[in-house]
């Protein structure tokens, strides 16, 4: 690791050399989906930053612990301490029970991240399977002054965290001036915010020594942060959304509780929109990756225009960037074909020059707060490139094991296959060549499309016929 990298840092608003708590590992939190309905591609901008700095940070040969949580109960529809429990809204709205709404949209995430190519975290901790754990962090927060209890409820008390604030700017002085909030009568202070809520109401509900109810959604994240990460991280993602209430009330609870330090790095992901505006079921430009999937969509093209903006920058999503994420990601694959597939014994000093430059190029823009779209445009500079030279093997084994390299952090490529073919296939492509030597061009194009039917494309060049599969 040669080069250093930087970071900006939502808690310092400011780059940032990254230096990890302990040398070479790295721990990171992300926050991940309320599991009431199918996450949304604007859900998965934030996910697919979490994916890629994972990638980057382990491709730089840090050991990367991550953690990304399911929110199955607590989440309420203001993200605050008012409304109805996401869980419980949606059960109601499907006609069936909260577990039932929870474990169904929990396994769709997990196929839709799967379908995106998404690296799974080390662990998808339940905040339902986590209540005892919250039930200690809460008795932690009461016996160091930081909450209290009234009837039946516990409220973290935020004038006895004198740095609230300190990530969004949303100080107690700030929050007073501003907008006027409903108070509740059993609050000290209008901003105090739920770590345990007693409501006969609620369906899912818990014993706690202050009464049957459910953990606050903030508490949720402290908690299972620490239990599988320890009381001081290195890295916690997000949206932009969640930088207040949800991680400024983090680190009043983490940082209360322990007495140090949560989270060193925290990096927000800005919105995604959709046609230049924002994302809403009433315009019809809302959707979830199946409802790209169902239109017909290939999974890498979205994946590659999720990832391919700077993530503090907002993307903006159109079928037309799909299309050309498409086109980018055919150029990819041809180019790595075309070099594996190259022959000769020649070597051009020119490929050398540019391989040692592009991967400098590469790691400088990565480097640089994960500066994707930077990094993507010296990667087609390199495509270019190379494509003018006359490229020998040796040459062209480099240069599509460099893009290959890139790819274990782009993720948008199918693996290197073994260059073997079941029999009846090598027998399919021999009678082709041998139609087309013929001139029986019927029979050489009926082969074609059989063999396309069954995923395997075969590209006719000068060095003769070359197969690929279809993703």
């Amino acid at each position: 690791m040669t080069m250093p990298l930087t970071l900006y840092n939502t808690l310092t608003n400011r780059k940032e050399e990254f230096v990890p708590v302990e040398p070479g590992k790295v721990k990171m939190y992300n926050c991940g989906p309320t599991v009431y309905m199918y996450a949304h591609i604007g859900n998965f901008r934030s996910f697919m930053l979490a994916d890629l700095l994972r990638r980057y940070l382990e491709y730089k040969g840090y050991e990367v612990d991550q953690v990304m949580n399911i929110t199955d109960v607590g989440h309420l529809t203001s993200d605050a301490d008012e409304g109805e429990d996401k869980l419980e809204k949606a059960a109601r709205t499907e006609k069936k029970d909260p577990w039932q709404i929870a474990e169904f949209y929990m396994n769709a995430f997990f196929e839709d991240i799967d379908a995106l190519g998404l690296k799974r975290a080390k662990v998808y901790p339940r905040a339902t399977e986590h209540v005892g754990d919250m039930i200690q962090t809460v008795k932690a927060l009461i016996a160091k002054g930081h909450a209290y209890e009234v009837n039946g409820c516990v409220y973290y008390d935020v004038t006895t965290f004198p740095e609230y604030g300190k990530l969004s700017g949303n100080t107690l002085d700030k929050l007073e001036a501003g907008a006027r909030i409903d108070v509740n009568p059993d609050k000290k202070n209008p901003h105090d915010f739920a770590l345990w809520v007693t409501d006969p109401n609620h369906i899912m509900k818990w014993e706690s020594p202050w009464g049957v109810g459910y953990p606050g959604w903030h508490l949720e994240c402290s908690t299972m942060s620490q239990k599988y990460l320890g009381d001081t991280i290195d890295i916690h993602t997000g949206g932009e959304d969640n930088i207040f209430p949800h991680h400024e009330c983090e680190i009043a609870q983490s940082e209360g509780a322990t007495g140090k330090p949560f989270v060193k790095y925290w990096l927000h992901a800005r919105f995604l929109l959709v046609d230049g505006g924002k994302m809403s079921k009433s315009k019809g430009n809302f959707y979830t990756i199946r409802d790209l999937l169902d239109r017909g969509l290939d999974p890498m093209p979205i994946r590659y225009t999720l990832l391919s903006a700077h993530y503090r920058q907002q993307l903006n999503f159109t079928f037309d960037t799909v299309e050309a994420s498409d086109a980018a990601i055919k150029r990819l694959k041809e180019f790595v074909a075309n070099m594996e597939a190259a022959t000769g014994d020649g070597e051009d000093p020119e490929v050398e020059k540019r391989l040692e430059e592009v991967e400098a190029d590469f790691e400088a823009a990565m480097d640089n707060d994960l500066n994707i779209a930077g990094a993507l445009g010296h990667i087609f500079d390199f495509v270019r490139d190379v494509n003018r030279l006359d490229v020998g093997a040796a040459d062209g084994a480099r240069a599509a094991a460099v893009i290959r390299k890139f790819d274990r952090v782009l993720g948008v490529l199918p693996e290197a296959r073994e260059e073997s073919l079941d029999a009846d296939v090598e027998a399919l492509i021999a009678e082709r060549e041998a139609a087309r030597k013929a001139k029986d061009f019927a029979r050489a194009d009926a082969i074609r499309a059989d063999l396309a039917a069954q995923g395997i494309i075969l590209k006719d060049t000068p060095d003769g016929v070359r197969w690929e599969t279809q993703r």
